[in-house]
């Protein structure tokens, strides 16, 4: 069986400890829990780690990112960052439309 390419099938989490620990209940392995100070630094080590090919990070996660890293990230589609709400509930939808521009590099549009 051949070897998987680098940042092939590897799954990263990133947030605060709620919802680190609700990441690590269902199984996951690669889980780092965050403060807002640190939140920035392992995120950047996370995207070039070169071992993952999905990040998946809470939306505070997202407000401690400077701009440059948050420009990355919403281009990103190795590995694939993926923004979830955090436990205050606050959170910012990526829509359909934009998700499939980004992911697959179509434009989905309405038939008229």
């Amino acid at each position: 069986m051949p070897e998987a390419p680098p940042g092939d099938g590897g799954t990263v989490v990133l947030g605060e400890r709620e919802l680190a620990i609700g990441f690590r209940l269902i199984g996951m392995k690669d889980v780092v829990e965050v403060t807002p100070d640190t939140a920035a630094r392992e995120f950047q080590k996370a995207m070039s780690a070169g071992q993952f090919s999905l990040v998946v990070a809470s939306q505070s996660v997202r407000k401690s990112l400077t701009d440059a890293q948050r420009a990355a990230a919403e281009s990103s589609l190795s590995p694939l960052v993926v923004f979830v709400p955090g436990t205050t509930g606050e959170y910012e939808v990526e829509s359909v439309e934009a998700l499939a521009k980004r992911v697959l590099g179509v434009t989905l549009a309405m038939p008229k």
